[in-house]
């Protein structure tokens, strides 16, 4: 057999098996209820599903699919599963990357598993969950300053079960100052081959695919220059999973970001998943008409990039919160979890949507202690493993392929 015939095997052989880890099937959960919810009323889920099989049969075309949420989705663990789950239906349709941000540039920030980030240079770090964000931020809502010196960001791939070439690197971010950035890839320093200060893009391209780059950034005393996500992209089709997550983010957060809906343009989104709500209803003063008009303007920020866009909402996991003080203090369960719940189901309704429900499919109310217990969930009760969030993304990706192939 010829060599080159043996990656596309072995590729296929290591998403199976990557897929296939979490065989263990737990009493708590709800298997029965795994499923997307509305999905047969949906008319932008029907769309979306008439294009995936067009895409997936032709094998010509690109999918999109944007998941946008809070420390879930930043950590990486679940998105990237469900991304791989995808791409082990279709291991020759491997897209783009997409967007991503080089979070641990900056000290005490973690990054996604499946790409490694090296900053030597100190870098000012501004999230969208500050009460008055100093950057302009975009859909990443977050984002990275260097100054007064050369900074270079390294980004190195990490993940070699999928094929994802890159000969297209476009760094969004802006500079009062006039910087310009710099990529440093294949042994050559190189200069944007177009720059849009308008639209705060700086596009590289690159003769041959890349394993590893270097965004540099030329700043001298007191210049400045402002990162705000990276696209790693290619001219082959396929289907491509972006996930953006800031640690901590609420719905309203995200309203923050006065480039949000520029980075959309880029992405042309053909379905997002928002997974945003556990910090929501964290909050003391949580209100649900309040959560459902900041979700319903995020929406509306979503359709007027794509109209036709399918919207899919997870419902919080259960989740415990800290109550009482010293040592009178304990967890209980956060039942807020299930009035947001239902804001789910009525924004699904009323903006062409489906839900799927993460808090039913998991168990209900208490449940997080008894994934905690099998080892699924972290000590504060909210967050879960690296073991939980392989099973969440298994379970929300058997509900969206199960919906997908039912139309």
């Amino acid at each position: 057999m010829r060599l080159r015939h043996v990656y596309p095997l072995l590729t296929a052989l290591l998403i199976a098996s990557a897929a296939s880890a979490q065989t263990q099937r737990y009493p708590f959960v709800r298997y029965e209820a795994n499923r997307l919810h509305g999905d047969s009323l949906s008319a932008s889920f029907a769309r979306f599903a008439d294009r995936w099989h067009e895409v997936t049969r032709s094998g010509k075309g690109n999918i999109n699919i944007v998941h946008i949420g809070s420390s879930h989705v930043q950590g990486g663990t679940l998105p990237h599963r469900v991304r791989m789950n995808l791409l082990h239906r279709h291991p020759s349709l491997a897209g783009p990357r997409g967007m991503i941000f080089p979070y641990s540039a900056a000290a005490r920030c973690n990054n996604p598993a499946d790409y490694r980030v090296h900053c030597a240079e100190k870098v000012e770090l501004c999230r969208n969950v500050h009460p008055e964000p100093e950057a302009e931020l975009g859909l990443c809502g977050i984002a990275v300053t260097a100054h007064d010196s050369t900074t270079t960001i390294a980004l190195v791939r990490n993940e070699f079960d999928v094929d994802f070439t890159l000969s297209r690197i476009i760094v969004l971010g802006y500079s009062p100052d006039g910087v310009v950035p710099l990529l440093a890839a294949d042994g050559c320093l190189m200069p944007p081959h177009s720059s849009d200060t308008g639209r705060r893009r700086f596009t590289f391209t690159l003769a041959r695919s890349v394993d590893s780059l270097a965004i540099v950034l030329p700043c001298d005393s007191a210049q400045r220059f402002t990162l705000t996500g990276v696209y790693l992209d290619n001219d082959r089709s396929g289907i491509s999973y972006h996930a953006i997550g800031v640690n901590g983010a609420a719905v309203k957060d995200y309203l923050k970001c006065p480039y949000l809906t520029h980075d959309l343009e880029l992405l042309r989104p053909d379905m997002v998943v928002f997974g945003i709500g556990i910090n929501d209803a964290a909050a003391p003063d949580f209100d649900t008409a309040v959560f459902r008009a900041e979700y319903r303007q995020l929406v509306d920020a979503v359709r007027s990039v794509n109209p036709q866009c399918a919207i899919v909402y997870i419902t919080n996991n259960d989740s415990y919160r800290r109550v009482g003080h010293g040592r009178k203090q304990r967890y209980a369960a956060n039942r807020k979890g299930e009035e947001a719940r239902d804001v789910f189901y009525r924004l699904a309704a009323e903006t062409d949507g489906v839900v799927w429900d993460q808090f039913e499919v998991m168990g209900g109310l208490h449940s997080m202690l008894k994934w905690q217990q099998a080892g699924l969930a972290q000590r504060d009760k909210v967050h879960f493993t690296r073991a939980g969030y392989q099973l969440v993304g298994d379970l929300f990706s058997d509900a969206l392929i199960q919906a997908i192939e039912k139309d």
